[in-house]
């Protein structure tokens, strides 16, 4: 802590010079912290330091390959940037300007071609690169138009689809009110008839001649008429048969009597009916 502390001290005094530090709270974690910093401050001042000292190198190191170059040229074909022209100035300025530019290692024609070379290849590579994304891009905007005319589509379905369920939720109240409606109608009708038939019951009515006994007998009248439709067809069919006249005789008369027996049961409940209605002035109604 002690030792932390002494270095964030001096590191402080330095960073402020002549100005005095200012006041903080000391303890554990403002320590760490400033600690911290001054470790991080002095990685980059070595950094920095480094990278100086790298660029003082390379810059010795230029200025050392341009005397070269002077000299070689001074004394091979006795040029001197002195001697040259303004043109020739321009010429060779351009020409730096391009080795630089390209980052080549020196200014020969073989240094220039290639790194041409990988500039135009770097070039068709960003260029296919390009064209792959612009074709990606395509996509994604044919499909984004794709998903918001789905939008649209399933709003206008939703928008359908809450109008009919308002629509038939009307209708379904609409039939929940008739048939309430119908149910109370039903239940006075039920009443009504209930009355009815104690009024009638009351004047004498007799209890065969209610709605549901002149049902009754209307339906055992239905079939004693469906019971004899296949007895005259049976009939029929032995008037039509000549041998044995005898035995066509017997069955004829087998059948005439089951016939006359069943018209006889229907004459009998036709009767009945007939008995049992009451005269017109015995009922009253009020």
């Amino acid at each position: 802590m002690e030792e932390k502390l002494q270095r964030v001290t001096l590191w402080l005094k330095k960073i402020y010079g002549n100005q005095p530090v200012p006041q903080y709270e000391v303890n554990a974690r403002t320590i760490d912290i400033l600690y911290e910093l001054v470790e991080c401050n002095e990685a980059r001042d070595r950094d920095v330091s480094l990278l100086i000292e790298d660029m003082k190198q390379k810059a010795a190191e230029y200025e050392a390959e341009a005397n070269y170059l002077e000299s070689l040229l001074a004394e091979s074909l006795g040029l001197s940037l002195s001697s040259l022209s303004s043109e020739g100035t321009s010429y060779l300025s351009v020409l730096v300007d391009s080795a630089m530019t390209l980052e080549t290692k020196d200014t020969s024609l073989a240094s220039f071609f290639s790194a041409i070379n990988d500039m135009t290849s770097e070039l068709y590579a960003t260029e296919s690169k390009n064209r792959e994304m612009e074709l990606e891009l395509s996509n994604l905007r044919r499909k984004l138009t794709a998903a918001v005319m789905l939008e649209k589509q399933l709003e206008e379905d939703l928008k359908k689809a809450e109008e009919l369920l308002e629509v038939e939720k009307a209708k379904a109240d609409s039939r929940s009110q008739n048939l309430k409606f119908l149910k109370n109608k039903s239940e006075d009708l039920k009443i009504r008839i209930k009355a009815a038939e104690e009024k009638l019951a009351a004047t004498g009515l007799d209890q065969s001649l209610t709605h549901e006994s002149l049902v009754s007998l209307s339906e055992k009248l239905a079939g004693l008429q469906e019971e004899i439709v296949p007895l005259k067809k049976k009939l029929e069919s032995y008037l039509d048969l000549t041998p044995n006249p005898s035995l066509a005789q017997v069955k004829i008369e087998e059948v005439k009597r089951e016939l006359n027996a069943v018209e006889a049961e229907f004459s009998k409940q036709i009767d009945m009916l007939t008995l049992e209605m009451p005269e017109p002035s015995k009922l009253q109604f009020s």
